[in-house]
């Protein structure tokens, strides 16, 4: 797409120059992940075969950042993760930037790195020169391997003899029959290879037997679209006066919110500090892992249960956004700097879209005694990004209402992962979505980590439930009903889910802190998009990713407790994660505790899925539940938009 970008409505940071460090939490610079490297290469855990996955900013304890006033000096470290080419094990080192020293060091000998981005085509051109998969295109028809697209997915642990101890990728491949056709119409059925990133071998091919490749094309790019509808009259968003935020380095104000905003490799957007009107709601709000299991035992299909964020780091896999498509309105963008497995910086522009949008009708009230009417219009601010992870785009916005709620959408789009049939046979695990093309039936299933800090770092959790009176003397009429609230008052009774029945849903209070009706202030989880997992739970799959038997978790805070199916977990047994971490059952009443929300998408694909997927959303709000005395948009001004019109569209 051509686009003449108005640079007027949209900024963004120049990529040799990042904002200079204004805040304790801000994203590591270009010239301080070049420091970091730097001083880890002078004394490397795997000598010259220690390559780079994170260097991410080690964010300092809660109590230096509540402390922190502008123009202080800030200590700077950075947490670190390296590995070597050529054997299995994970070395986590923080760093000092300030001293230039390397303050610990801890080797899990076990553990395998994410799959890097540098990793994919060499994955490809490995597994397109093995014999044994020449071989296996040879049988279906393909002579000319540059045909042939491989994508690298996760291998999992599955026990299978002589993966044990390795670090592989298992692939699964299509055929691109012209120049930038959608190769995914042409899946090549039942011919998986298993490649060991650290000898670069291809220790297997598996051959499930031919299916013939489809070749009918459907096509997504504009140059192949025969039949193109008339265009649409523009919709432009304009603020001739200008945006109403403000960001400094990466703290953000924007009407009574403030917040910092963070990204790194493996999780994407991190938002810290979290404040409306000054007063804490979060310490640290992200999504922290995704997982997506495939629903098919067949051929090699019964592995593709990939977690995204945990196995691949989808901050590396971000887009470059591009003005008036990505984005509408008046846009302002943020360069984000990561690290390449050699240790150089690596920088994507406008990674990191910021607008704000009108959000429809926020309260409104006519007297109709006095023909007298109030309205006020909703806004919100937006923070986004997408990341492109394969064959799927997902496009993580967060939004910051002008009613104090806080809300997080996940949009899935791209394309379906296919495998090929027998033209009107789809099998009982998918649906056909062109002639000897399926889909699978698959979940997306998400996990959200929110550093809650209500009013303060001391916080419980409560349980709401609606319950229908008993009839009888307290129901006389049958039309009783009422909420009951349950403290969940340590880590194990802490573990839930949903109840649509009654109604259920989590708070997080602050007791310490009430509001004018004698209530302890709260923030409510509205967990509108709770899935029921089919992956077993004691499968090898279902042991891996033991955070999705529950939609609400509630931990104690631990710095060191980040991710939910644990810290590395490409290979991993389905240690170290949130089942182990409640384990502890510490008390959970007045304290620093850290809600996990687990949600997703249930995906039986439909023919409208292909050969490109429109938008389909998940997501979850924290809205204020008596964290204020009344509606906290009741002190808007009124005012009436004056570039809307009459249409005229209506005919006599």
């Amino acid at each position: 797409m051509s686009l003449a970008e108005d640079t007027s409505c949209c900024h963004a940071a120049a990529a040799a120059e990042a904002p200079a460090v204004q805040h304790p939490l801000q994203p590591l610079t270009p010239a301080e992940i070049t420091r970091v490297a730097a001083i880890v290469s002078a004394d490397p855990p795997y000598g010259t075969d220690t390559r780079f996955e994170t260097i991410e900013l080690l964010e300092p304890e809660k109590a230096v950042v509540r402390a922190f006033k502008p123009g202080m000096p800030i200590a700077r470290n950075a947490r670190v993760s390296v590995f070597s080419t050529i054997r299995i094990g994970v070395t986590r080192l923080f760093v000092s930037l300030d001293a230039g020293t390397i303050m610990s060091r801890k080797e899990f000998p076990t553990a395998r790195p994410m799959i890097q981005l540098e990793q994919f085509l060499a994955i490809e051109d490995f597994v397109r020169a093995h014999p044994e998969f020449i071989a296996g295109c040879a049988r279906r028809g393909i002579t000319d391997m540059t045909t042939v697209c491989v994508d690298p997915w996760s291998a999992g642990n599955f026990g299978i003899p002589g993966e044990d101890g390795r670090h592989l990728c298992h692939v699964f491949a299509w055929q691109r029959l012209r120049e930038n056709e959608n190769f995914y119409a042409h899946p090549i059925e039942g011919l998986n290879a298993v490649i060991d990133l650290k000898t670069w071998e291809v220790i297997r091919v598996d051959d499930y037997g031919v299916v013939p490749i489809p070749k009918i094309e459907a096509n997504y790019e504009r140059e192949f679209i025969e039949s193109k509808r008339a265009p649409l009259k523009p919709i432009n968003v304009t603020q001739p006066q200008g945006v109403s935020f403000k960001i400094e380095g990466r703290a953000l104000t924007w009407d009574k919110w403030s917040f910092v905003i963070g990204f790194n490799a493996r999780e994407a957007l991190t938002l810290h500090d979290i404040k409306y009107d000054g007063r804490p709601v979060a310490h640290r709000a992200s999504l922290v892992e995704m997982v997506v299991p495939y629903g098919s035992p067949d051929n090699g299909h019964f592995r593709k249960n990939v977690f995204d964020i945990g196995e691949y780091g989808i901050g590396k896999l971000a887009n470059s956004l591009k003005l008036g498509c990505d984005c509408l309105g008046a846009i302002e963008y943020l360069d984000v700097h990561l690290n390449t497995m050699n240790g150089d910086v690596m920088t994507i522009e406008k990674a990191i879209c910021i607008h704000e949008e009108d959000s429809g009708l926020l309260w409104k009230h006519w007297d109709f005694r006095t023909d007298r009417a109030e309205v006020r219009r909703a806004r919100k601010l937006v923070v986004s990004s997408i990341c492109t992870v394969g064959n799927y785009e997902y496009a993580l916005y967060w939004y910051f209402h002008i009613d104090g709620a806080i809300e997080f959408e996940m949009k899935a789009t791209g394309i379906i992962n296919t495998a090929a049939c027998i033209p009107g046979q789809p099998g009982k695990y998918a649906r056909e979505v062109l002639p000897g093309v399926v889909g699978h039936i698959h979940q997306h299933i998400f996990c959200a980590r929110l550093d809650m800090a209500v009013d303060g770092d001391a916080n419980s959790i409560v349980e709401c439930n609606t319950y229908a009176e008993e009839e009888g003397p307290h129901n006389p009429h049958g039309n009783a009903f009422y909420e009951a609230e349950t403290l969940l008052g340590s880590e194990l009774s802490a573990a839930r889910r949903a109840n649509p029945a009654s109604h259920r849903y989590w708070k997080v209070i602050n007791p310490n802190k009430l509001n004018y009706a004698g209530t302890p202030v709260g923030y409510k989880l509205e967990a509108m998009n709770c899935v029921t997992p089919f992956v077993g739970a004691n499968s090898p799959s279902g042991k891996r990713a033991g955070f999705v038997q529950n939609h609400v978790w509630v931990t104690a805070f631990d710095p060191d407790e980040r991710y939910p199916a644990g810290e590395y977990m490409n290979h991993s047994d389905g240690s170290g994660g949130l089942p182990d971490f409640i384990k502890q059952d510490r008390p959970l009443e007045n304290a620093d505790i850290v809600l996990w929300h687990v949600f997703g998408l249930h995906h039986p694909v439909r023919l409208e899925d292909f050969p490109v997927q429109p938008c389909i959303s998940t997501g979850f709000k924290l809205v204020p539940h008596g964290f204020f005395n009344g509606n906290p948009g009741i002190d808007l001004p009124p005012e009436v938009n004056a570039a809307s019109c009459c249409a005229n569209a209506t005919t006599a």
